[in-house]
């Protein structure tokens, strides 16, 4: 099993408050003949006609010496764990989750938010004191 990330049980927490339902912690994923885990795995029934929407969420701390270098390291495992989920699950959809910290200080400069959109890369935003969510960004 991999390392919790730092935010771990807030991201957990946040998700649950908003009314999802945890239903891996971590998800399994097959890597060819590899094997990774997303963080955490979710679900939420939506109106009556819509069904069931599912999640997965890779949940990344920033709280390295270099936000840069995170940055590339949660992308490369965001990209590889998307297209794993594209084969095993498609009705789920990975989101990246981050601060509210680090995205008004990283993710919102026009160039980092380019890469996020040309790799259509969706966001959760988190509040890491109230333990909620901020926004979500598809």
């Amino acid at each position: 099993m991999p390392a919790k990330d730092a935010y771990h049980t807030i991201v957990r927490t946040a998700l649950e408050k908003d009314q999802w339902q945890i239903t891996h912690d971590p998800l399994r994923v097959v890597l060819g003949r590899k094997k990774g885990y997303v963080d955490l795995a979710a679900e939420k029934l939506l109106a009556a006609q819509r069904g069931t929407k599912k999640i997965a969420v890779e949940i990344k701390s920033f709280l390295g010496a270099s936000t840069l270098d995170e940055f590339e390291d949660a992308l490369g495992q965001f990209l590889i764990y998307k297209v794993a989920l594209e084969v095993d699950d498609p009705t789920r959809q990975l989101y990246l989750a981050v601060p509210f910290s680090v995205y008004t200080d990283f993710f919102d400069d026009s160039f980092f938010s380019g890469i996020l959109k040309r790799f259509m890369v969706q966001l959760l935003i988190f509040d890491e004191e109230q333990q909620t969510i901020v926004q979500w960004i598809d």
